[in-house]
């Protein structure tokens, strides 16, 4: 299959299966009425009114300085303990325990943690994405770390390689097969704990808009803005992670191990010297 072929198929299955999620909605809504979910047109119609209106914009900012931002920051964190963790190996033992037992606290109880700590401002939401993420990023960053080819690592000994050589031309490109998952996760519960903490903050954002709604008894808005964040969340995973994921899907079509790491050693080779 040719590389135009592939990008059509992968593009089709995707917009195949949005068509069957929007199929599924207009049988919900002709089997149980407007009041349980409302049609796809009057949906469509509440979504353009927002723009319209002009309050989709702004609400919108918002919630991407606190999904996109805390996201970020959170696997920023995570990566960074995790590199450590899987290099030195008493790290990672100190670390791990204390970062699981983050994971498992619900991301309610630190929304409610974050306003009493820091007031229902801008601080909150982004301390609860942050802390959300970071560990599932920590997770996936120490399992790549430790899973790693001992033929690499004795290759870079044997070759002497500078830092920078190790970590951007054998580290990276094994780390990234287990962290690409891990980022997809995290940047799509980012997007839920951001609304959530909106929608019991302060009101702002998507999450309060989306509160406003629902208080109105609006349900064609109220799914308006859910379908809005769902159509940002599905481009912005496509333009931040797409390339991510494309260039692993090349890496690991683009020959065999050995042929991968005889190529390497001789670029490697050639630096070195």
């Amino acid at each position: 299959m040719t590389g135009r072929s592939r990008s059509v198929v992968d593009t089709l299955w995707p917009a195949l299966g949005l068509g069957l999620l929007a199929a599924g909605w207009a049988l919900i809504h002709a089997r149980s009425g407007p009041f349980i979910l409302p049609s796809l047109v009057d949906t469509a119609m509440a979504l353009v009114r927002l723009f319209v209106e002009g309050t989709a914009f702004g609400a919108l900012g918002v919630t991407l300085i606190h999904a996109v931002g805390g996201a970020a920051l959170g696997a920023a964190i995570g990566f960074l303990l995790g590199l450590a963790g899987g290099t030195a190996r008493p790290v990672g033992g100190l670390l791990s325990a204390p970062i699981t037992a983050i994971l498992g606290v619900p991301p309610v109880a630190w929304i409610v943690l974050a306003f009493l700590w820091f007031g229902t401002g801008l601080l909150a939401p982004l301390f609860t994405v942050t802390i959300t993420v970071f560990p599932i990023v920590f997770a996936a960053t120490l399992q790549g770390t430790r899973a790693r080819d001992p033929g690499l690592i004795d290759m870079a000994v044997v070759f002497r390689l500078p830092p920078h050589t190790r970590f951007f031309r054998l580290l990276l490109p094994e780390l990234a097969v287990f962290i690409a998952p891990a980022l997809s996760t995290a940047f799509a519960m980012s997007w839920k704990v951001a609304l959530t903490a909106e929608v019991l903050g302060d009101g702002s954002g998507v999450g309060g808009a989306f509160a406003t709604a629902r208080a109105h008894l609006d349900l064609a808005e109220a799914m308006a803005w859910i379908v809005l964040v769902v159509v940002f969340l599905l481009i912005a995973d496509s333009v931040a992670l797409g390339p991510l994921r494309r260039w692993i899907t090349r890496h690991r079509e683009g020959g065999s191990d050995t042929d991968r790491r005889a190529a390497d050693a001789t670029g490697i080779d050639r630096e070195a010297r």
